[in-house]
């Protein structure tokens, strides 16, 4: 029997819009009409399932990815059909690829603009 559906994933940052764009030009989903308001505290992609959304938490200190100083406690992973073409996406997007890297040619390790661990992953 289902309890639950997943339908959002939150991630804190201090600055919501800039998240959420940086995620909507990496899915391609659209930011949620309404949600790019000056003061906006939530912003939620819009999706037919579930979908990211970005919640402001002025006291967001980004996580230490490897490490457990500042621990990730969740990532992303983002399946691509070529990481290299996907790399020079995230990139220009304003991800930044990890130093440590331990996938193999399966998966990439990178930070969103606001320091989360999120992975490229192909099959």
């Amino acid at each position: 029997m289902v309890v639950a559906r997943l339908s959002v994933t939150a991630l804190d940052t201090r600055d919501p819009v800039g998240l959420a764009r940086f995620y909507s030009a990496l899915t391609g989903l659209p930011i949620r009409e309404g949600d790019l308001t000056p003061r906006t505290d939530w912003v939620e992609l819009e999706a037919d399932g579930p979908t990211i959304a970005c919640q402001l938490a002025p006291g967001h200190v980004p996580p230490v990815w490897p490490g457990d100083e500042h621990p990730q406690q969740i990532h992303l992973d983002f399946a691509v059909d070529d990481l290299d073409e996907g790399e020079a996406r995230v990139l220009e997007l304003g991800g930044r690829k990890t130093d440590t890297q331990p996938g193999g040619d399966s998966w990439r390790v990178y930070l969103d603009p606001a320091g989360h661990p999120f992975c490229l992953v192909t099959d």
